[in-house]
């Protein structure tokens, strides 16, 4: 894993601690399929926590955590989800049918469903977003990603579910004006986590090439 494990960088972990944040980073899935069991509720907590110690611009935390916990709520959820699924599957236009043969969320199925959101008022914070503002979004998506990747460790799934109307569910959580929904988290045990990416797996994509991602001094065009 590492160039040179005779190094003596003072600041690294041990190779067995590097071994298992890499692990964690590559076995990392976009889960959809759960089985039943409970999330202890301390459990629960360290990913909030891990999320939470996630990077942001100007230090804003903007993210907040909604955990959904009415079989009423979850239902309504649901069903919207659903709905936005056959309007994502008619704009695919010829891929839509493809689309409508992929499960796409777990939210009955799973043992707890959180809502991630940006708070609001975000525009009071100006450090590192004077320019790109959309900073606060890349802020959560690090907590989210945190979130993920402590899940994964401890052997628990978690599906980003992203198929939705931010106003309907901004309305459903009572979440105040200015606030966005980013993301519908899934978390629960699964019988085995996927091989490989869901999408990949299914055919939906591949992942690219290193060469394709990665440039040197100037933007490379592919061809």
């Amino acid at each position: 894993m590492m160039s040179d494990p005779h190094s003596a960088n003072p600041h690294q972990f041990t190779p067995a601690q590097i071994e298992g944040v890499y692990r964690a980073i590559y076995e990392r899935r976009d889960m959809r399929h759960f089985i039943p069991g409970e999330i202890p509720a301390e459990q629960l907590l360290r990913f909030i926590d891990a999320a939470h110690h996630g990077p942001s611009v100007g230090f804003m935390q903007p993210w907040r955590f909604i955990r959904i916990t009415g079989q009423d709520m979850r239902r309504q959820i649901q069903a919207h989800v659903d709905q936005e699924r056959v309007r994502t599957a008619q704009a695919l236009g010829e891929r839509g049918d493809a689309f409508m043969k992929l499960k796409v969320e777990g939210i009955m199925q799973c043992a707890e469903v959180l809502i991630v959101s940006l708070m609001d008022r975000r525009e009071e914070y100006v450090f590192g977003r004077r320019t790109m503002p959309e900073m606060d979004l890349a802020s959560c998506a690090c907590a989210l990603q945190n979130f993920w990747l402590a899940a994964r460790a401890e052997g628990i799934g978690v599906g980003w579910v992203s198929l939705f109307e931010p106003e309907f569910l901004r309305r459903l959580c009572q979440m105040p004006d200015g606030s966005k929904p980013v993301a519908i988290l899934c978390v629960g045990q699964v019988a085995e986590f996927y091989q490989k990416p869901m999408l990949e797996r299914e055919g939906w994509d591949t992942r690219r090439s290193l060469q394709d991602v990665c440039f040197e001094n100037v933007w490379r065009e592919d061809g």
